[in-house]
């Protein structure tokens, strides 16, 4: 995910890949060699979660992404303010924010 200094990367991006997908449901898991990212998005009534994108990365990869959302969080709340958790069930250790599952369903990892 780093460059040496001086050199750029450039990435491309097609117009569907740019639209993105919206997700309101994360499920998280990892083996020895990698980390698996499942977003998924989930409806009022609905039994189950639609998985709308998966993503596999190394575990170096997978730390890199931690410290960059890490802080890229530190940055937004700098800006807009401290994003707040509300007291919803604690789900893999981590206090699950109301827009991170919405519906209340008790399935997967956040």
């Amino acid at each position: 995910m780093s460059k040496p200094q001086g050199q750029q990367l450039q990435i491309d991006i097609s117009p569907e890949m740019a639209q993105g997908v919206y997700s309101n449901f994360a499920i998280i898991s990892h083996s020895h060699a990698e980390f698996i990212v499942d977003l998924a998005s989930t409806l009022p009534g609905t039994p189950k979660a639609q998985v709308v994108s998966r993503v596999i990365m190394a575990p170096e990869h997978a730390k890199r992404l931690a410290m960059a959302l890490q802080e890229n969080i530190m940055r937004y709340e700098q800006e807009f303010g401290k994003i707040q958790l509300d007291n919803a069930p604690m789900q893999g250790g981590i206090p699950g924010p109301a827009t991170a599952n919405p519906f209340g369903s008790s399935q997967g990892e956040a």
